[in-house]
Parts: structure tokens; sequence; C-alpha cells
């Protein structure tokens, strides 16, 4: 599955309006997400991993288990 450049970069502006930035890695089958928060952002605003996962791996073109992600803050632990 290729990567949707087009959907990653509308999901980035949308994180952007909330003052968090998303960088990615892929790595073969793998991907590496890092979203980090900027000093306007809030915690809550985002969703929790596994709603993220699953609509990053479409863009990423790979599976959402493959994903790592990595949050400013766990807001949703345990979920």
């Amino acid at each position: 599955m290729p990567t949707d450049e087009t959907q990653l970069a509308g999901m980035q502006a949308s994180l952007a309006a909330d003052d968090y930035h998303l960088d990615y890695e892929l790595q073969g089958q793998d991907a590496v997400v890092k979203i980090s928060a900027g000093p306007d952002a809030c915690a809550e605003c985002l969703v929790p991993k596994p709603l993220m996962r699953a609509m990053l791996a479409p863009m990423l073109g790979v599976d959402a288990e493959r994903i790592a992600l990595d949050y400013p803050v766990d807001v949703h632990a345990g979920e």
C-alpha cells in the first residue's frame, strides 16, 4: 500500500491547527510516528493512540499495529 502524501499533509495541517506537529519515518513495513506539542497545544485534544493508529494506517500504507506512535503526553493511558 503506497503512502498517501495528500492525506498525510491534511492530517499534519489539522494537528498544526491545535499546535501539534506530526513527523513520521517509514521503515519497510513499519512506521515510526512522533507527535510533538507546541506551547499552545492541549493534551486532551489528541485522540487515543489506537484511534490515531487506525487513522494513520491507510495514509502511511502500513498496518495499524506496525505503527510505533509517540505522543507528547499519554492522556489516554490504559485505552
